[in-house]
């Protein structure tokens, strides 16, 4: 079978939303492969790497794959790999993925790629491996597609781009297996990290905040309010996200900025005005206003380096689910940073199918979640 990857055109969106559509049925949850506006704009937009490959001879598309880019960061997100049912098994998925990195890389703005990847088979895991991507941890419960799923995250970096990590030399001790779990998967060296003493709470501490959350979803009235807030971008890192809700206490003592999407029942906390600290004592309420707002999954992104702030979310119940080395470029540096995410909805792992480069994201996982949920004497027993 011969099959053309080209780029994809404004003439091909009928054909694209087909092919989401036989892939996924109703429920794909991202807008590349549903919503006709979006897709003519990142078809028209210069930093996504949009990919389409069609048999010889058919109007049916047999695949489809974007990088979109962000050139402030120099990151990409691989996003919207499909293949037609009837063209699987030919290697087709690995080519457009290789393809795709490819060109994006060629551009010369990128330092790394990353994909969040499906894990109800193994097939995608093993695509992306092929393909030049590591394994950097598991997001359970982090999208709601058919029902509720885990996905995986992986990154493909740029030549050179992990021998100029910055070194840290201390996090909180609930990342150790994590860091333990991304040497036995990747073989990027953690040796040298030790537990940190987490920091004292400081004197004369508030008490926890009780009250309801005001949840304000206005996109563009939150977007203009956060760039107002955070005018330098070094303030507001979190690649390829932009907030549309923003939650307050009523006293206004903080505001959280997060993307919300109900459809994918998941919550990205974007940053938090003035500083993170300021919602330490409300993530019990933040996290009831985003589960009411139809997000049962949450996550938010750190630096590795950030002791105080790791220690803050971790003894709010978040966990330590992925670690992506060499994330953000300062100067001719990079620096490593880590997701953690907390989810509302009961975790269930029989459905997951987790290779051998996921299983040691699996125990490092079970192990966090157990030391932060389960009473001592449960675990002893």
């Amino acid at each position: 079978m011969t099959v053309t990857i080209s780029p994809a055109t404004l003439q091909d969106i009928a054909h694209l939303r087909q092919l989401y559509f036989d892939v996924y049925g109703h429920g794909y949850p991202v807008a590349l492969g549903s919503d006709p506006a979006e897709m003519r704009r990142l078809i028209a937009d210069p930093h996504t790497h949009w990919l389409t490959a069609r048999r010889a001879g058919a109007g049916q598309l047999a695949g489809s794959v974007a990088v979109q880019t962000d050139p402030g960061s120099r990151i990409g997100k691989l996003v919207g790999l499909a293949v037609h049912p009837e063209h699987r098994q030919g290697g087709l998925a690995g080519r457009l993925t290789s393809t795709v990195c490819a060109d994006a890389f060629a551009a010369g703005t990128v330092d790394s790629i990353y994909a969040t990847v499906r894990v109800v088979t193994q097939g995608p895991q093993q695509v992306f491996a092929r393909s030049g991507f590591r394994p950097l941890g598991l997001l359970p419960n982090a999208v709601e597609v058919a029902g509720c799923e885990s996905l995986a995250l992986f990154a493909r970096y740029a030549d050179g781009v992990l021998d100029r990590r910055e070194t840290v030399t201390h996090v909180p001790a609930a990342l150790v297996p994590l860091l333990d779990a991304a040497h036995k998967s990747t073989g990027i060296d953690y040796s040298g990290v030790r537990p940190g003493v987490a920091p004292r709470a400081p004197e004369g501490r508030i008490a926890p905040v009780t009250a309801t959350m005001e949840v304000i979803t206005a996109p563009g009235f939150v977007n203009r309010r956060f760039l107002e807030l955070f005018p330098d971008p070094a303030e507001r890192f979190f690649p390829l996200h932009a907030p549309n809700a923003v939650l307050t206490p009523p006293d206004g003592s903080f505001e959280a900025y997060a993307d919300l999407d109900p459809v994918a029942a998941s919550c990205s906390l974007v940053a938090v005005y003035p500083c993170p600290a300021a919602a330490t004592d409300a993530l019990e309420p933040l996290m009831a206003a985003v589960t009411r707002a139809g997000a049962d999954y949450v996550e938010t992104l750190l630096p590795l380096s950030d002791t105080a702030g790791l220690s803050a979310f971790l003894a709010s119940g978040f966990i330590p689910s992925a670690v992506y080395p060499a994330m953000r470029r300062i100067g001719d540096r990079f620096h490593d940073y880590v997701v953690l995410s907390r989810t509302s909805r009961q975790i269930d792992f029989r459905t997951t199918a987790v290779g051998g480069l996921l299983q040691p994201y699996l125990v490092s996982y079970l192990t966090a979640w157990t030391s932060t949920y389960l009473p001592l004497h449960e675990v002893a027993s």
